[in-house]
């Protein structure tokens, strides 16, 4: 068992909002996902609930049976993820979030780094990744092909930027296919877009991010795959020069390193791959 002291967990609880039952905003299959992904447990598994069958309880159970590594590895995920769903708490949030991190730190006996998760990401090995298993659009391959022939090409001649754009090219591209193939499961997923009238938006309407969040909602990408898909998105929208200028966005080939590991990350999702 963890040797979380009672304080500590109250401090926990509060940043992760469990007063309710629930866990931040997973649903009981991103929750599940997220907690196997990162402490190689299955949640719901009997025997985490033993207090009762919530997120929250669950977590509790979880806390109370497992060793400090292997919570202070999940603790340490859902306050990144809590940060990225909270780019710009409050002071008391804040101070809360720095407090559970130090109770991370003692846990894993280590200072923990907001950039641990990150370089986990790539140093995955996704190097035989193929776009063949990904989209159900046999006439759309070869163009998808060729850009991600291109990315590659870029990233080893530093030009940077040109990757960032074709990685999110590409992504758009797969995530519309997806969608296109699976038109039930997205226009009946709670955060699919809505018009003026309250009708789900036509597919070619829907905007990058929408694609990648329903795409998550779905089953389709994983929620780190979701969470470093937002950057790239993110980035992307750099292909507008003033926008660029305003941001003083210059990347470097770290940064392009990271938009095509998204891509090969999501790549490996809609494969079945991950």
């Amino acid at each position: 068992m963890s040797t979380l002291k009672t304080i500590e967990k109250t401090q926990l609880e509060q940043l992760l909002g469990t007063a309710s039952g629930y866990v931040l905003d997973f649903s009981n299959r991103t929750f599940r996902e997220f907690i196997l992904e990162n402490g190689d447990v299955d949640i719901y598994a009997d025997e985490y609930a033993v207090n009762g069958d919530s997120k929250a309880k669950r977590l509790r159970a979880f806390w109370d049976r497992e060793p400090d590594d292997r919570v202070g590895k999940v603790l340490a995920e859902l306050i990144e993820y809590w940060n990225y769903k909270n780019p710009q708490p409050n002071a008391a949030d804040g101070a809360l979030a720095g407090n559970c991190r130090r109770i991370v730190e003692r846990l894993l006996g280590r200072q923990v780094s907001p950039g641990d998760s990150e370089r986990r990401f790539l140093d995955k090995d996704l190097h035989a990744v193929s776009l063949k298993n990904a989209t159900a659009d046999a006439a759309l391959l070869p163009i998808l092909d060729s850009r991600f022939s291109e990315a590659t090409r870029c990233l080893q001649n530093d030009a940077p930027l040109a990757v960032i754009f074709l990685c999110g090219s590409i992504l758009e591209g797969l995530l519309l296919g997806v969608a296109c193939a699976k038109p039930k499961q997205f226009n009946e997923a709670p955060n699919s877009p809505k018009d003026a009238t309250g009708k789900v938006k036509q597919f070619h309407h829907w905007r990058l991010a929408e694609l990648i969040d329903v795409a998550c909602e779905v089953g389709c990408l994983t929620l780190d795959v979701k969470k470093f898909s937002h950057g790239l998105r993110d980035f992307r929208n750099y292909i507008h020069p003033y926008q660029q200028m305003s941001s003083c966005f210059n990347p470097d080939n770290h940064t392009a390193e990271i938009c095509l590991q998204v891509l090969k990350a999501a790549i490996a999702c809609l494969s079945g791959e991950r």
